[in-house]
């Protein structure tokens, strides 16, 4: 996950801005690339969707993981706009087999174990990517290197990372077990909701996600905290999954979803909405500190509304997001272009939160009626 996701998904948005300051992108430009990425996200979704043989995980994980640090490495040598596109999908296409595959392997292997609540330690691989590519990044912006050696440096972390997965993999054969049921009046009815909710919280944090450090580096106010608020992202995300599952745990994993969705609106409306140190640094760490929780909390509800075939569920639940973040950047990036401002954008991606809050409600009332009745 922090191969894949941390450093192969996002990785991309700290070296940025010294790629738009060095090959004079416009912001469409980076939206077109990083959607790229999104597209491939996509692809990889739905061709994950299709069944597996268990004795195949093991040996795709890899695969995956590979693809996703050879095409992160490839980033440093290119820099013709259609061939770095080109290498974003096929990483995008990658880090969405890779979060499926792994997580269908773990969420798997801790079921049968009963021990669903590392689940969490799981997912903050994520956030523990984030953070190490992100401050070696800051690290080489530091000392004047350029956005190849950025590129460079992040692709060589993610072999090593992928050369760890490889040989610390258990290599026996993992036997799906039946997936939990939250409760014995739950049906898988609330399912089409939470797709539509999970795209829809794809659309709504990668805007700011992208963004945020572009923006922070165009604002004279907030500059001095280009280096440090892609790390305080990442930091916020670690202990984010052990947080939202304490409240999935009281709460309810549908619930929890949309708490959390809510968490997230109000941190990508203060990232336009209060352009101060106070506001930057809130938006970050509600962004870092809600968006694997989301994933976390979208992956295991699936896995419990899906009943027999978990591994489509958390596929098409991938495709959805993968959907909804494809959209984000690109208009993101025009209606910046057009305006001077991510305002309207950001504030449209907030209220599609809120929308994804709602429609998890109705899938938990949907899915458990008689907890309703």
């Amino acid at each position: 996950m922090a191969v894949a996701i941390g450093i192969g998904r996002f990785v991309y948005t700290p070296i940025l801005p010294v790629m738009l300051e060095s090959l004079a992108w416009s912001k469409a430009e980076a939206g077109l690339v990083a959607s790229s990425n999104f597209l491939g996200y996509l692809i990889g979704a739905l061709l994950a969707a299709r069944p597996i043989a268990a004795s195949r995980l093991q040996r795709g994980l890899i695969a995956a993981l590979l693809v996703s640090a050879t095409t992160t490495l490839g980033m440093a040598f290119q820099s013709h706009i259609a061939v770095l596109m080109a290498l974003r999908l096929l990483g995008g296409a990658a880090s969405a087999f890779v979060i499926v595959l792994a997580s269908t392997l773990v969420l798997a292997r801790l079921s049968a174990a009963q021990r669903g609540n590392l689940a969490a330690l799981h997912f903050a691989g994520v956030g523990v990517g984030i953070m190490l590519s992100a401050a070696v990044v800051s690290a080489l912006q530091a000392v004047g290197a350029g956005w190849q050696a950025m590129w460079l440096w992040s692709g060589g972390m993610a072999l090593l990372g992928t050369v760890l997965v490889a040989v610390l993999i258990p290599g026996q054969t993992i036997v799906e077990a039946a997936p939990p049921i939250a409760s014995a009046a739950q049906s898988p009815r609330g399912l089409p909701m939470l797709i539509i909710a999970y795209g829809l919280f794809g659309f709504g944090y990668v805007i700011t996600a992208t963004f945020l450090v572009t923006s922070v580096r165009i604002s004279a106010e907030l500059r001095e905290l280009e280096a440090w608020i892609w790390v305080l992202f990442g930091f916020a995300a670690v202990p984010s999954v052990a947080l939202w599952s304490w409240a999935a745990a009281r709460l309810g994993t549908t619930m929890a979803f949309a708490l959390a969705c809510l968490a997230e609106a109000v941190g990508v409306a203060a990232s336009v909405e209060w352009i101060t140190v106070p506001g930057i640094c809130l938006s970050a760490a509600l962004l870092g500190g809600t968006f694997m929780g989301i994933t976390t909390l979208g992956f295991i509800a699936a896995r419990q509304l899906s009943r027999a075939d978990p591994q489509r569920a958390m596929g098409l639940m991938t495709a959805s997001f993968a959907f909804g973040q494809m959209i984000g950047p690109t208009a993101a990036g025009y209606l910046f272009d057009s305006l001077g401002s991510l305002r309207v954008p950001s504030q449209v991606a907030a209220g599609a939160l809120v929308v994804a809050a709602g429609l998890a409600v109705l899938a938990n009332r949907v899915a458990v009626p008689e907890a309703n009745a």
